[in-house]
């Protein structure tokens, strides 16, 4: 029978050997590799591409990798040789303890295409732990009239291993009285008997002391032994009873410390100390011996720990009752763990995509698996997120689910998402996880710069000094990072003003904020307004632009002070004004004419007398310049008068310029003959003196008269000179000869006009009429696109002197 059951352990071992060198075939089974316990880490178990069919780099190319329920991984996958290696020593009793066999789950997950394969690792357990007894020494009380062949029970040794390398014989130490029988209890368990072979006799032995030495079946064995206390005693004939041999109850895994589960009882028929009856475990375990508790006298069991259906389902306890004469029975107790919904549903995370491009399509966000350690309706699930996500949950195999996108996201609209997975399971009460996972969105190059405005108008004063800030324009990119970084630059206008100026001689911008520098002093007289475009350009691939008008207006500043026309004032001899001393009050004399430069208010001139040969004589109208008599000119006034005119304008500070006119008043002006005297007829000889003088003087006045005309034609024949002989004393006004006997004054200095006046001399009763026609405004400066060309008001329209 040994030689038997040596046999069949021999065969066992070789199937396991063979089942462990080899590989579980590829099919619905997971995938089987079997390990000793104890293997060195590092220690190769298995070729994984092979097993799957593959080739050495596609696992890596795949992006393989395995995960396991417990969240603990034994075995490293190595990418490049599709090896699984041991990455640590297993203790098969740590991770199964008594269960066998030792099977370790994990999976193996292929993200492309996503693929996962089942797969164990089966533990193999190796002799490793020897027999201990929890008790140091069994005591017996036997009595002396037990027959030969009576048994007693004896305690149990533990072994952790499992399979062949568990528990396998007792042997006692060589005596005369005993011998020791094994008995299996049914489920693999084995327990010592003590047989006793003859009468005992307390007269002659009282007591014994042998060594229980308890065998396992490993190779080489193992050994563990106890002292067995044998008391021979007086004779008690009746051994305790159980009213049940076999008791079954139902305990809820969420009962409370404490909380009774049954109580035994036994009775013995002796009376005394032998009908006195004790209750104990009878090969309790560790676990039995934590979680229950058994009262000695009373026979009821409570719960010393908390029960948990997902680690022991039913436990099987044995109970014995023993008297006081040494007897015992022994009765099963079997307890059935039930149920509840206490475990809350687990979601196990495989693999996670952060962040993900805007406007990508279907993309797979997250990898995962749930599962509920309970049983029944209790571990049925359901899996949901938020509704207002563009998300949606695929369950693929199992209880495996995949998180996807269900549209392009758009970053500008949402940068970032926190889904929550719930997951919920159907029993009673409903049980809920949740799981958030957060979700970036990388910005792709999808949204061009925008300026604040469209336009910009920007006001600058002249004379301003170079590198002067005039303004800013902003732009602003719904994108981020590099994709929003802006650059700005100029463009030039549709028709640029003016040709000779570049954009890049009057502006320039700053790159990388868009402020705005005058490159030069701008000049009001010569530019009114010029437009242009900034384009801000980010830094995306491919970047995108935006553009915005700019128009700069420059503001006119008093710095041109009034210019007089007329009277000229470069002449080599002063202009003289003639005036007949018949000129009644606001007789017209003559008329200032001046111009200035500047616009606005800047070129609203106000004229004065300032200074004046004889006060009160002559006035000054201060908005036209025309000078006029104030009074009736007499006999008794000078005949050359001085007049100091200053023109000022309203600019601030004012500026001003001061004309100087020269008066004679004459005699009978307006007649082209001068009347001579009549001569008495038969005048007296005595008058004839008085005659001559008088003609004399006559022809002296006439004489002075021509020589006042002739004068002032030369003059006016001077002043006309310089033009008519391509020249102007004045710098900047245009050369070129005059029409006729127009006298053309054209804009000095910042002036940006030319003015041409008709002077007239016409004959008349007694008075000499000076027109002044209208300014002919030549139109010098070309209207275009993006600048502003403003006239001055004419100094006069037609103005005469009478």
């Amino acid at each position: 029978m040994e030689a038997k059951v040596e046999h069949a352990v021999q065969k066992r071992q070789v199937l396991f050997l063979c089942v462990f060198l080899g590989v579980s075939w590829v099919a619905a089974e997971p995938l089987r590799y079997f390990i000793a316990e104890e293997t060195e880490k590092g220690t190769f178990v298995a070729n994984l591409a092979k097993d799957l069919r593959l080739e050495t780099g596609e696992l890596s190319a795949r992006g393989a990798r395995i995960f396991s329920d417990q969240n603990i991984l034994f075995l490293v996958l190595n990418p490049q040789t599709s090896d699984l290696v041991l990455s640590e020593k297993l203790d098969r009793e740590d991770l199964c303890g008594p269960k066998e066999p030792c099977v370790l789950s994990f999976q193996v997950l292929l993200e492309k295409p996503f693929q996962i394969f089942p797969a164990e690792l089966w533990v193999r357990d190796i002799n490793d732990h020897s027999p201990v007894f929890l008790e140091r020494e069994i005591s017996l009380e036997i009595l002396e009239s037990t027959t030969p062949g009576s048994s007693f029970l004896l305690e149990s040794a533990q072994d952790s291993d499992v399979g062949s390398n568990n528990l396998r014989n007792y042997t006692i130490s060589s005596n005369a009285y005993f011998h020791i029988n094994v008995h299996d209890s049914g489920d693999g368990t084995i327990y010592p008997e003590l047989v006793l072979d003859r009468v005992l006799d307390r007269e002659e032995v009282s007591e014994l002391s042998l060594i229980l030495t308890a065998i396992d079946g490993g190779s080489p064995p193992r050994f563990g032994s106890t002292q067995v206390y044998i008391q021979v005693v007086d004779v008690n004939d009746n051994a305790p009873e159980f009213e049940h041999s076999l008791y079954k109850v139902q305990v809820p895994e969420n009962s409370p410390i404490g909380s009774l589960v049954l109580i035994v009882s036994a009775r013995d028929l002796d009376i005394g100390s032998y009908g006195e009856i004790i209750y104990a475990f009878f090969y309790a375990t560790e676990r039995i011996l934590k979680t229950f508790q058994l009262n000695p006298i009373s026979g009821s069991l409570s719960l010393r720990d908390k029960l948990d259906y997902e680690a022991v389902q039913t436990y099987n306890l044995t109970i014995q009752a023993k008297d006081g004469g040494g007897l015992s029975g022994k009765c099963l107790v079997v307890i059935d763990v039930t149920d509840i919904n206490d475990n809350p549903p687990e979601l196990l995370m495989s693999s996670l995509s952060s962040p993900i491009a805007e406007n990508s399509p279907e993309t797979i966000v997250a990898v995962f698996r749930i599962r509920d350690r309970d049983s029944g309706n209790n571990a049925k699930m359901a899996c949901s997120i938020q509704d207002d996500l563009p998300f949606v949950l695929k369950q693929s195999v199992e209880n495996y689910f995949t998180l996807e996108t269900e549209r392009p996201l758009d970053r500008e609209e949402r940068s970032e998402y926190n889904i929550t997975i719930t997951v919920t399971d159907l029993g009673t009460p409903r049980l809920a996880t949740q799981h958030t996972i957060r979700v970036q969105v990388s910005d792709v190059n999808d949204n061009a710069p925008a300026f604040s405005q469209p336009s910009y108008t920007l006001l600058v004063g002249e004379n301003n000094s170079p590198a002067l800030h005039i303004g800013s324009v902003s732009a602003t990119d719904a994108d981020a990072g590099s994709n929003a970084q802006l650059t700005y630059s100029l463009l030039p206008g549709p028709e640029p003003w003016p040709p000779q100026l570049p954009l890049a001689s009057l502006v320039s911008i700053n790159a990388d904020n868009g402020q705005l520098f005058a490159l030069r002093s701008l000049d009001f007289e010569a530019v009114r307004a010029f437009e242009f475009f900034v384009r801000a350009q980010d830094r995306g691939s491919p970047a995108l632009s935006g553009q915005a008008r700019v128009r700069v207006q420059v503001l006119d500043r008093n710095d041109n002070a009034p210019f007089v026309l007329y009277p000229l004032q470069n002449a080599s001899a002063a202009c003289s004004e003639l005036v007949p001393r018949a000129a009644e009050a606001g007789y017209l004399v003559s008329k200032v004419v001046a111009v200035d430069g500047d616009a606005g208010q800047n070129a609203w001139l106000s004229f004065q007398l300032l200074k004046a040969t004889e006060p009160g004589l002559f006035s000054v109208w201060a908005h036209n310049g025309e000078v006029r008599t104030a009074r009736p000119l007499s006999e008794r006034d000078a005949p050359k008068h001085r007049l100091l005119v200053l023109v000022r304008d309203n600019g601030e500070p004012p500026l001003s310029a001061s004309v100087t006119l020269h008066v004679l008043l004459v005699d009978g002006f307006s007649q082209p003959f001068l009347p001579l005297p009549d001569a008495a007829a038969g005048a007296a000889p005595d008058d004839r003196l008085t005659v001559y003088l008088v003609v004399a003087l006559a022809c002296v006045s006439s004489l002075f008269l021509f020589s006042v005309l002739a004068f002032v034609a030369v003059r006016l024949c001077r002043r006309a000179g310089p033009a008519a002989g391509g020249g102007y004393p004045y710098p900047g006004l245009p050369d070129g000869p005059f029409p006729g006997q127009l006298l053309d004054a054209s804009g000095a200095g910042t002036l940006s006009h030319s003015y041409r006046y008709e002077v007239c001399l016409a004959g008349g009763a007694g008075t000499n009429d000076f027109k002044f026609l209208k300014p002919i405004l030549p139109n010098i400066y070309p209207q275009s696109r993006g600048m502003e060309v403003e006239e001055y008001p004419s100094v006069g329209n037609d103005i005469g002197f009478s």
